[in-house]
């Protein structure tokens, strides 16, 4: 089964009456990276018109999460919707909305597929379009198995039936599609978290480098998000027929399965990715999360039992 494709476009958002030919004092254009996935629609919806009304010419990236980071990272993007994963890497990330991609439970979106019992994992296949669900899955493994499989890649764009690992993590719209391949365990790790710790986990955030100036974006993005929540159904309805699934489990997915709020929890959920993540050497130690224009939450988080 192939993968759906996410394809890198650029959208040049301009505002009314502007120019033909630039100012040179103009200030230079925001670059704003977002993915394309189904579960991050909602905060991306109206997103054109609120730049353009906010943040004139303004350029928004399509992409998968991973090329995103890197385009982050190397300065390609000032601000983008990244694997949160990448907040706890680099201290020089900070998160400049509440808006997100978040579970409390079931995410239907990322799961791994294993071809052996769980606790007999030795390899496991990494789809490259992950960051976050690559820790995650390497952490639940870790901390309730005891496990560190051999990792290798799961190329952008191939199915399962292009590794012989073990077990395969898939994210995004194609996790959601029934494969060709019986498999002996499924992971859910939106379940698989949460059963195990109480808390909502948090798969993307909005991020930039600090000292970024970011004008009226980050009240872009929210507000994008918020009407994106009153357009969940018609969400679904564009978008699933593309997806191969129905419009009534599309609006489903996007209402049960998924919230894009960074409250409290979230922040604690995130607090406590971080001290997992530091433990197997997957994030930074003595990294404190930023969060803009905010004050970070410093309540204990309790440990999972």
């Amino acid at each position: 089964m192939s993968a759906p494709v996410v394809s890198h476009s650029v959208v040049d958002v301009e505002s009314p009456g502007r120019m033909s030919e630039a100012v040179p004092t103009d200030p230079p254009r925001i670059r704003i990276g977002a993915v394309n996935y189904l579960n991050s629609k909602p905060l991306i919806e109206g997103l054109e018109a609120e730049l353009s009304r906010m943040a004139p010419g303004a350029l928004l990236v399509l992409d998968y999460p991973s090329r995103l980071a890197d385009d982050l990272e190397a300065g390609r993007l000032d601000v983008a919707l990244v694997p949160s994963i990448e907040c706890l890497r680099d201290p020089d990330y900070e998160v400049v909305t509440d808006a997100c991609v978040a579970t409390h439970g079931p995410v239907l979106s990322v799961k791994l597929y294993s071809r052996v019992p769980v606790h007999a994992i030795t390899t496991l296949a990494l789809d490259e379009g992950s960051r976050t669900s690559a820790a995650l899955a390497r952490i639940l493994l870790a901390e309730q198995y005891g496990l560190h499989p051999e990792l290798e890649p799961l190329p952008l764009g191939r199915s399962v039936d292009a590794s012989s690992a073990d077990a395969v993590l898939l994210i995004g719209d194609r996790a959601m599609l029934p494969l060709d391949e019986s498999f002996i365990a499924t992971w859910d790790l939106g379940e698989v978290w949460s059963q195990w710790t109480g808390l909502p986990f948090v798969f993307a955030v909005w991020a930039t480098r600090r000292g970024t100036p970011l004008g009226r974006v980050p009240e872009a993005l929210a507000t994008a998000r918020d009407l994106g929540l009153e357009r969940l159904d018609q969400i679904a309805q564009r978008e699933s027929d593309a997806l191969g699934i129905s419009s009534s489990a599309a609006a489903e997915y996007l209402k049960h399965n998924l919230h894009f709020h960074l409250g409290a929890a979230e922040r604690y959920g995130m607090e406590l990715f971080q001290r997992l993540a530091v433990a197997e050497g997957l994030a930074s130690d003595n990294l404190e999360l930023i969060f803009r224009d905010t004050t970070p939450t410093a309540q204990p988080i309790l440990h999972p039992g």
